[in-house]
């Protein structure tokens, strides 16, 4: 909780307006009853004009005051509540942008949206009718039995009973709905994961025909949101005839004892009738209470939400022994003893891998569908670190390099493309901040995909949709691609991102990015690729059975004669 309102403390002078202009609202607020009574006794009763006239004029003039304080309070409000949401939005945006992958597995992209849609909106709203009206509320509460003590002692002893009743009463309806509304903001978290599933897996959808299935799910997840929403908004609402009827049985009791005392002329009738305008504005502010009640919980939720991002410990930086000056110029990588372990699995995915690439040298890594060949790529630019074990760039450990440095080295393409809406050019160049038109080109004809883009209709200016949804899984590969090459890498890794190639353009790309290159990496299903590598390294559950050339595996690897002999049949030399 202290972690997101620190963000109110650039805005402490315009809060502190508002608040003032608040409190002008409600002393004249406070006030109104008090002259009420004056005018009654003094003029009304006495049937002086005069006195009629002064006091309503007074009465009118604070209100025409109020009024335009009001409206300052107002503007000041929106000024605060907008200037934090924006702020913590763009802090949690850097803070998300600085996690390492083990970060984000503690959070769904679901939460992560939510949180910046519905939990920012939730608290910016309440900052600013907190200093509109919610922190008026308990004040007017507060401020009404202090003037009705000032007015007459004897009658607003009533209050004195009541008043601590529905706080303490209030205070438990806070505690218990401050846990409901989490469970509201999980439950919102589920209907935006099952949206955002079910939008981005359309086409896949309509072509097993599962929109049933995936209706099920929407509503199962909508369900839970409504009777948890209904469960909690009818608790609150509970709560709110528990402290009419309280509120309403002290004004019947002021109108009672006053009407007594009033006819055995112990108290004036202005004394009753303000004392009764009090009763009314404490009725009605703490009527506002439910509502306020809601809003507070519902922002306590949000708040700690948000709070376990803000205050979440990076677990991969800089270390601190990283040379600034220190750069990736020969490309050579050494794998020493490595193991690693997902922080969420059960046991590691690599064990004990050794093997050195050369510069210049081009390794093809073949393995097994979970066999362990992307967990091998994220280690290289440091996307997680290694549990054991060591891995070498010319030499050094990689966590001597600057991770900006490091990474800028690497050119990484995963094994499903993401390309982002807009044009093409755009997501070329995504890889290169100041890239010139010479350079975007000639990544995209390396890229092999230059000319199909000279094909559409409005070439590099062509609008991608949302993940590249209008192109095809190849033309979204060599975009990737293109966008990896363009930053002239000195470490290139390809992650099957050749898959939905033919063998003619592969190998046209491969031929093209080859000189560019120091070093470079490439996981493949396919053996007409690994056996152009210069070595390739057959991965099985993690470890390393083999690394070695396509003739020497052939020879001594029964699992990779296994995969030959799937892929080219029997007669192919040296399968037996």
């Amino acid at each position: 909780m202290k972690t997101v309102f620190s963000f109110l403390k650039p805005y402490k002078l315009p809060a502190v307006v508002a608040f003032l202009l608040m409190l002008v609202e409600l002393a004249v607020e406070l006030l109104l009853p008090f002259f009420l009574g004056k005018m009654i006794d003094n003029g009304v009763m006495n049937g002086d004009l005069n006195n009629i006239i002064m006091w309503g004029s007074i009465m009118i003039g604070l209100a025409f005051f109020s009024f335009v304080s009001g409206i300052i309070n107002s503007f000041y409000a929106s000024h605060v509540s907008w200037g934090f949401a924006y702020d913590i939005r763009e802090r949690l945006f850097r803070k998300i942008q600085e996690f390492s992958f083990a970060n984000l597995n503690h959070h769904p992209t679901s939460h992560l949206m939510t949180l910046f849609t519905n939990d920012v909106r939730q608290i910016q709203n309440t900052i600013f009718m907190g200093l509109r009206i919610m922190m008026k509320a308990p004040l007017i509460a507060l401020g009404g039995v202090i003037m009705a003590f000032v007015v007459n002692p004897r009658l607003a002893i009533i209050f004195l009973i009541t008043v601590p009743l529905l706080l303490g009463f209030l205070l438990w309806v806070l505690k218990r709905a401050s846990k409901m509304f989490n469970r509201v903001q999980k439950s919102i978290d589920k209907v935006n994961l099952v949206m955002q599933e079910n939008l981005a897996g359309m086409r896949l959808i309509k072509a097993f025909f599962r929109r049933d299935y995936e209706e099920d799910r929407f509503t199962d997840a909508n369900t839970n949101l409504r009777n948890n929403t209904r469960f909690t908004f009818r608790f609150i609402e509970a709560s709110m005839p528990i402290l009419l009827f309280v509120m309403n049985l002290s004004i019947i009791a002021i109108l009672w004892f006053g009407n007594t005392q009033s006819i055995a002329g112990t108290t004036e009738v202005g004394d009753v009738v303000a004392i009764l305008n009090y009763a009314m504005r404490v009725a009605m502010a703490i009527s506002m209470f439910s509502f306020i009640i809601m809003a507070l919980s519902r922002t306590k939720a949000s708040a700690e939400r948000i709070s376990e991002v803000l205050v979440e410990e990076v677990d991969l930086l800089d270390s601190k022994d990283a040379d600034i000056n220190q750069l990736v110029t020969d490309a050579k990588v050494e794998f020493k003893n490595v193991s690693f372990q997902y922080p969420t699995s059960d046991g590691p995915v690599l064990s004990n891998l050794s093997f050195t690439v050369n510069p210049g040298e081009k390794l093809a890594i073949i393995g097994a569908t979970g066999s362990g060949k992307s967990s091998l790529f994220q280690l290289i630019p440091r996307l997680y670190d290694v549990t054991d074990g060591e891995i070498l760039i010319d030499d050094k450990p990689i966590s001597s390099y600057k991770l900006e440095t490091l990474r800028k080295s690497i050119g990484y393409v995963p094994q499903s493309p993401l390309l982002f809406s807009g044009p093409i050019i755009d997501n070329i160049s995504w890889g290169k901040d100041d890239a010139t038109k010479e350079e975007i080109y000639k990544a995209a004809k390396d890229a092999q995909i230059h000319d199909t883009i000279m094909e559409l209709p409005n070439q590099y200016q062509t609008q991608i949709g949302q993940k590249g949804v209008n192109l095809s899984g190849g033309q979204k590969q060599r975009i990737s691609i293109a966008r990896a090459l363009i930053r002239k890498p000195k470490i290139l890794m390809l992650d099957d991102s050749t898959s939905a190639l033919d063998l003619a353009t592969e190998s046209k790309l491969l031929a093209a990015i080859q000189d560019d290159l120091n070093t470079l990496f490439i996981i493949t299903q396919k053996i007409s690729t690994a056996m152009n590598a210069d070595r390739i390294l057959l991965i099985d559950e993690g470890q390393m059975l083999h690394i070695g050339t396509h003739e020497e595996l052939l020879q001594y690897s029964e699992l990779y004669q296994r995969i030959v002999e799937s892929q080219f049949g029997k007669e192919y030399p040296h399968v037996h």
